[in-house]
């Protein structure tokens, strides 16, 4: 027999045999609930004089029953359930209320949260008879700003309302309000979310960025909520009104995945994730899948694994009964662990396993470094903001065919080109990854043995797309990260690249507030006055690294 949910304590023994015995009943499919178990859930509803839930799936079997108190139900975990982001939880909910009342609050937002296939409630008489059925369901489309509606009443012999076809006919109707929103492909489908204390401007620009990464992660974004956030001393992070709009939104748009803008913390996931029946990511995660995606080198693919398992460690958590399970086998035996302990240990034997591995590419790099000093072959590095511009310009500089798109993080390792110049002046340039703001910390730590590319270069090359509205932001952003690198003393040339896309009057004014040389990277004749500077800048490394060195006009 399957166990009853809920509030049993204080039933006699033969109203708790009552309650398991209703799991023996089944539903035609035609019907909400039949006659004759509405009559029982009402008459043993008065009796305990507490409110009783039934959790009935399509195919008309009971799959949950439910005991609350005198005002309410709570419903338990339906994992198990999950559906598609265009199809209802394959389960409706049909409960008794004690007063003449229709659907509570409550009621909508479990109908919303858990996308049920329909939320009833079943009045009853003084004598425990039954009344009326009140019934809702989620729209495809909000209608007058409501996501759900509540039909009129119907008397308990008026229950055969052609349950299945109803459904079904929902679940079409949210199918095809999808369309207007599916690419087409089996991509991911996102709505974004941003909840922040920022101005709006700020957040809408932040959102914006969000949405960019999304795309350049194979993902389709379908919509953007924003909620400003007056209080920062709130406990929740988002609370339950928003977290309905949300997957009411995400259902009716056909979404599979939910991404913030903000990092959230291990409590915070649970807490979203325990009310919503959907994927849930945030802006780390979504930037770590897309570094993920775009590794090539093994020493990428490991910084990247680290980075990810770093985020995950302290996210490791299960909800289910697998946790109090117990391993077998020598060394297994006694106590044994949970099976979230086993995951934890087994992340953290594989960082260390990363680790090493990474520490010996840091041990190469050294070496190159060294072998560099030693042919006094000055160094420069391309920074800049992601999709800036970067491998653009070594690929005009050096006529090489480094793989550049206009997506942010289109290329990931590290590639070196050699530059030379007459009379046996030469310079290796390297393209690095792009930076963000908000560089996640994992990242930072992970990508050390690339980043310190940057601490071996003579001088670095400030890449800045000037055609971006926020470049001043990027910027910033940039030397926020050089900074916490440690590198303000290396020599810096700001480029202010795509000049071809601003007026000459803009120009000259940014030009003469950042003090860089306006380029296009994408046309070598811009390219000559740079090219001086660093062949400039080449010989003076050179004269200075090798003083009996004849000068070079």
């Amino acid at each position: 027999m399957k166990k009853l949910f809920g509030n049993t304590k204080g039933l006699k023994k033969n109203q708790i045999r009552r309650l398991e015995n209703l799991y023996r009943r089944r539903i035609p499919p035609e019907y909400l609930i039949t006659p004759e178990l509405t009559r029982e859930l009402s008459l043993l509803s008065h009796e305990i004089r507490r409110q009783i839930g039934l959790l009935i799936n399509r195919q008309g079997r009971i799959e949950f029953v439910i005991v609350g108190n005198h005002h309410e139900i709570i419903l338990p975990e339906t994992d198990d359930y999950r559906s598609a982001p265009d199809r209802l939880k394959g389960l409706r909910c049909v409960h008794t209320h004690l007063e003449k009342d229709s659907l509570s609050k409550d009621d909508l937002t479990d109908l919303a949260l858990l996308r049920l296939d329909l939320m009833a409630v079943i009045t009853m008489n003084k004598d425990g008879e039954p009344d009326l059925v009140h019934m809702g369901h989620i729209l495809p489309e909000q209608v007058d700003g409501k996501p759900s509606v509540v039909l009129p009443p119907i008397r308990s012999n008026q229950l055969n309302i052609g349950c299945l076809d109803l459904i079904s006919a929902l679940e079409s109707e949210l199918a095809f309000s999808k369309k207007a929103f599916h690419s087409g492909t089996d991509r991911e489908r996102a709505l974004l979310v941003s909840v922040t204390q920022k101005s709006k401007h700020m957040a809408e620009e932040s959102l914006e960025e969000l949405e960019n990464l999304a795309t350049s992660g194979g993902i389709d974004v379908v919509g953007t909520i924003l909620q400003q956030k007056r209080d920062s001393g709130s406990h929740a992070f988002i609370g339950t009104g928003k977290i309905k709009e949300l997957t009411i939104t995400a259902l009716q748009k056909g979404s599979s995945l939910i991404i913030f803008d903000q990092e959230l913390s291990p409590a915070q996931i649970r807490t979203i994730t325990d009310k919503v029946d959907l994927k849930v990511i945030d802006r780390t995660q979504l930037i770590l899948d897309i570094f993920a995606q775009r590794a090539q080198s093994r020493e990428g693919k490991l910084q990247v694994e680290l980075a990810q398992m770093n985020y995950i460690l302290p996210r490791l958590v299960l909800k289910n009964t697998a946790m109090s399970r117990l391993t077998g086998g020598i060394g297994g035996r006694g106590p044994g662990e949970t099976k979230l302990e086993i995951n934890r240990r087994r992340v953290r034997e594989r960082i260390l396993q990363l680790e090493k591995s990474i520490e010996h590419v840091r041990r190469n790099r050294l070496q190159q470094k060294a072998m560099r000093n030693k042919k006094e072959v000055p160094i420069l590095s391309i920074v800049g903001y992601t999709n800036s511009g970067k491998s653009t310009l070594l690929n005009t500089l050096t006529r090489s065919r480094v793989l550049s798109e206009n997506r942010l993080f289109a290329t990931l390792d590290p590639t070196s080109r050699r530059l030379k110049f007459p009379k046996d002046v030469e310079v290796i340039i390297t393209d690095t990854v792009g930076f963000i703001k908000d560089l996640p910390n994992e990242l930072k730590v992970a990508f050390r043995a690339t980043l310190e590319e940057l601490e071996n270069a003579n001088l670095l090359l400030h890449v800045i797309d000037i055609s971006n509205p926020q470049f001043h932001n990027q910027m910033e952003s940039v030397n926020g990260i050089l900074a916490d690198l440690n590198l303000n003393d290396i020599p810096v040339i700001c480029l202010l690249n795509k000049m071809d896309r601003v007026s000459e009057e803009d120009l000259d004014k940014i030009s003469a507030r950042v003090n860089g040389i306006p380029i296009s990277a994408k046309d070598e004749s811009t390219l000559n006055p740079l090219i001086e500077e660093i062949r400039g800048f080449a010989i003076r490394v050179l004269d200075e690294n090798t003083p009996n060195r004849k000068q070079t006009p």
